[in-house]
């Protein structure tokens, strides 16, 4: 049965057909377009005529309604649902970072490259040949 409810901004939807759960992201009113997100985090824009033949009805926002979202923090949604914690996000930098040479060089030694010799010296470029 096609709905008679108007597209609200921010409301959410379920197909009573489908059962698929969406939310109204966008209005365009100049061009008559409707643009919905689905719980899954696809978006799919249809037209207002489109809009009234489909079988819907407005529902109450879902619990867990960021989807395939990463929850970093337990207080990101207000619930105890977490898939991340913050050291997964910092491990991969931990593995990056310099450590201190393993041979240290005597005090008064020059350093130099595998081979013995010294490092490279640069002058300031100036501009002029």
């Amino acid at each position: 049965m096609p709905t008679e409810a108007d597209p609200i901004l921010g409301t959410w939807y379920q197909h009573l057909d489908k059962g698929q759960k969406f939310c109204v992201v966008a209005l365009n009113d100049d061009e008559g377009l409707i643009e919905m997100q689905h719980f899954d985090g696809d978006l799919e824009e249809i037209d207002r005529d489109t809009w009234y033949q489909l079988d819907l009805e407005p529902i109450e926002e879902p619990e867990n309604w960021s989807g395939p979202i990463d929850i970093g923090e337990i207080d990101d949604l207000g619930t105890e649902i977490t898939d991340t914690t913050g050291d997964d996000w910092n491990a991969p930098l931990q593995e990056l970072r310099a450590t201190e040479p393993e041979d240290s060089e005597e005090e008064g030694e020059a350093s130099g490259d595998e081979w013995g010799e010294p490092p490279a010296s640069e002058e300031p470029w100036t501009g002029q040949a």
